[in-house]
C-alpha cells in the first residue's frame, strides 16, 4: 500500500545496521587512523634524513680538508715510508684530494660570476616569466643531482682502479675537468635559484612568493593520483627529504644576503622571519598532504615510514664497518640525490663575500668558529650512529650487516650474478646463500676490484613490487621482467619520485 505519509514516515525512521558489514567500516575507521597518523611518523623520517644531510654536508667543511691534509702529508713524506705499497695512496685519500681540488678550483671559478647583477637581472623579469624559469630550475636540479654523482663516481673509480686491470675508460683528466664543469655548472643552477627566490622575498607585494609557493602544490596534483607501490614511495620520501634540507639552505642564503645589505641590521631579520616561516610551513604542509593522500589512495600503512628511517640508518651503520666499501656521505648522494660539492661551493663564496674578517680577532673568530663547526659535526655524527644501531635493531636487520659477499667473477657482466630477494625474512640472499651487496662483509681481500659491478642499485632504474624470480638470464628478458626488491637497493636513479612502472 503505496502513500506520501507511509514514504515520510519510512525516511524519519528507518535505521542503517553497520554491524552487518563490520569489516567494511572497520577498514575505513583504520584508514582514518593511519591518515591521521602519517604526519608524525613522516617528520619523524623527515628529522632523521635532514640530519643525515647534514653530517653529509658539514663533511665536506670539517673533516673532508683535515683528511685532505692528511694525504698531502703522507704524499710528500712517501720516500721516508718506502714503496712498499703499489699504491702511492690510499683510493680513499685519492677521491680526498679529487673532492679538495674541485672544491678549491669552483670557489675560486665562482668568483667571476657576480651575484649583483644576477639579482637585478632577475629582478627586471615578470612575475609570470620567473615563474616559468623557477619551474625549470626545479626540473633541471633534480636532473643534475641524477647524473652529477655519476660523474663524480666514474672519477673516483678511474682515479682509484687497479693499473692491472684493462684500460677501458678515457683517463683520469677528462673525468676530472668533467666533474670540475658539473660542481661549477650545478653550483650556478643553485645560485640562480637561491637569487630567484630573494627576489621574491624582496618583492613588495609579494605576490611571485605567493605563486612559487604554489608551485608546490601543484606538485600535489602530479603525485597522489598516480599508482605507488612501496619501493616507489622510499624514493619520493627520499627526494622530499633532499628538497627540504636544499631548501633549508637556500633560505640561509637569503638571510646572509639580505643581512649583508643592511648592515647586519638585526631588526631586518625580524622582517625575513615571517616570510622564512611561510615558506617552510608551506613545504611541512605540501608533504604531509602529498603523503598521506599516497598512502590513503594506495593502502599503504604508516609503519612503512619506520622501515624507510631503519633503510636509511642501516646505510650508516653499515658505512662505519671496517671493510665498508663506501663513506657515508656517498651513500647519502646515492639514496636521496643529495650532492654537497655544489651546494657548498655556493655557500662558501656566499659567506667569504658576506663577511670579512679583518684584524687577528677576526681570524681568531674564525679557528672558534671551525672548531664549533667541528663540535658540531663530531656530535651530530655520534648521536645519528646511536639512534641508527636502535633502529636497526628495532627493524631486525643486524644479521644483514655480518652476512659475508660473494663477488662478481672478473670479466663477467655483474649482471649474471645478481641476488634474489626474500623480503618475508628481511634477508637478501641468491641460490647460492650469498647476501646482498649492500650487506658488508666481515673479512675482505685486500684486492676486490669487481665490488663495484656487483652494486645491484646501479643496475635497476625502477624498483616495481612482483613475484620473486631469478635474474640471472639475458639482459634483452630484464625489460619484461619484475622483481622484488629490497629497500636498501632503492638509489639516486628514481630520484625524481615519480617513476612509475
Amino acid at each position: 500500500d503505496l502513500s506520501l505519509l507511509r514514504f515520510i514516515s519510512a525516511e524519519l525512521t528507518r535505521g542503517y545496521f553497520l554491524e552487518h558489514n563490520e569489516a567494511k567500516y572497520t577498514e575505513r575507521r583504520e584508514r582514518v587512523y593511519t591518515f591521521m597518523r602519517i604526519p608524525k611518523e613522516l617528520e619523524k623520517l623527515m628529522f632523521f634524513g635532514i640530519f643525515l644531510c647534514l653530517d653529509a654536508f658539514l663533511y665536506v667543511f670539517t673533516l673532508l680538508p683535515l683528511r685532505v691534509l692528511l694525504a698531502m702529508f703522507r704524499f710528500i713524506t712517501l720516500p721516508c715510508y718506502g714503496l712498499r705499497d703499489r699504491r702511492l695512496l690510499q683510493p680513499a685519500q685519492v677521491c680526498d684530494i679529487l673532492q679538495g681540488v674541485i672544491l678549491v678550483i669552483c670557489y675560486f671559478m665562482m668568483h667571476y660570476v657576480d651575484y649583483s647583477m644576477m639579482y637585478h637581472l632577475i629582478r627586471g623579469q615578470s612575475v609570470i616569466k620567473l615563474y616559468i624559469i623557477y619551474n625549470m630550475l626545479e626540473v633541471a636540479d633534480r636532473l643534475f643531482s641524477s647524473f652529477g654523482q655519476d660523474i663524480l663516481d666514474a672519477l673516483y673509480w678511474t682515479a682509484t682502479e687497479p693499473k692491472e686491470r684493462k684500460r677501458a675508460h678515457k683517463g683520469v683528466i677528462p673525468h676530472f675537468f668533467l666533474a670540475v664543469l658539473y660542481v661549477f655548472l650545478h653550483a650556478i643552477l643553485i645560485m640562480v635559484q637561491a637569487t630567484t627566490l630573494n627576489v621574491a622575498f624582496n618583492s613588495h607585494n609579494k605576490s611571485l612568493l605567493t605563486i612559487m609557493m604554489s608551485n608546490n602544490f601543484v606538485e600535489i596534483k602530479g603525485s597522489v593520483f598516480k599508482k605507488f607501490e612501496k619501493n616507489n614511495l622510499f624514493q619520493m620520501s627520499n627526494s622530499d627529504i633532499k628538497e627540504r634540507f636544499t631548501t633549508y639552505v637556500l633560505l640561509l642564503i637569503i638571510c646572509l644576503r639580505n643581512m649583508e645589505q643592511f648592515s647586519w641590521n638585526p631588526d631586518h631579520l625580524l622582517v625575513l622571519f615571517p616570510d622564512v616561516c611561510m615558506v617552510v610551513a608551506a613545504e611541512i604542509a605540501v608533504d604531509i598532504v602529498k603523503h598521506a593522500f599516497i598512502t590513503k589512495f594506495n593502502d599503504i600503512t604508516a609503519d612503512v615510514y619506520s622501515e624507510y628511517r631503519a633503510s636509511l640508518a642501516f646505510d650508516l651503520v653499515s658505512s662505519r664497518q671496517k671493510n665498508a666499501y663506501t663513506d657515508y656521505s656517498d651513500s647519502v648522494s646515492r639514496r636521496m640525490g643529495f650532492i654537497p660539492l655544489p651546494l657548498a661551493v655556493l655557500l662558501m663564496r656566499v659567506v667569504t663575500s658576506s663577511i670579512k674578517v679583518q684584524g687577528v680577532l677576526g681570524y681568531v673568530c674564525v679557528v672558534l668558529f671551525y672548531c664549533g663547526l667541528i663540535s658540531l659535526k663530531v656530535l651530530n655524527s655520534v648521536v645519528l650512529l646511536g639512534k641508527s644501531c636502535q633502529y636497526v635493531k628495532e627493524a631486525k636487520m643486524e644479521e644483514k650487516l655480518f652476512n659475508p659477499v660473494f663477488t662478481a667473477t672478473p670479466g663477467k657482466p655483474a649482471g649474471k650474478q645478481q641476488s634474489m630477494f626474500k623480503s618475508s625474512q628481511g634477508i637478501s640472499t641468491d641460490e647460492n646463500g650469498s647476501t646482498s651487496v649492500t650487506n658488508q662483509p666481515v673479512h675482505q681481500k685486500e684486492n676486490t676490484p669487481s665490488l663495484l659491478l656487483t652494486s645491484n642499485s646501479d643496475q635497476f632504474l625502477t624498483t616495481p613490487d612482483g613475484e620473486e624470480k631469478d635474474i640471472s638470464q639475458d639482459s634483452s628478458e630484464l625489460k619484461h621482467r619484475s622483481s622484488k626488491k629490497d629497500l636498501l637497493e632503492i638509489d639516486r636513479f628514481t630520484i625524481c619520485g615519480n617513476r612509475i612502472d
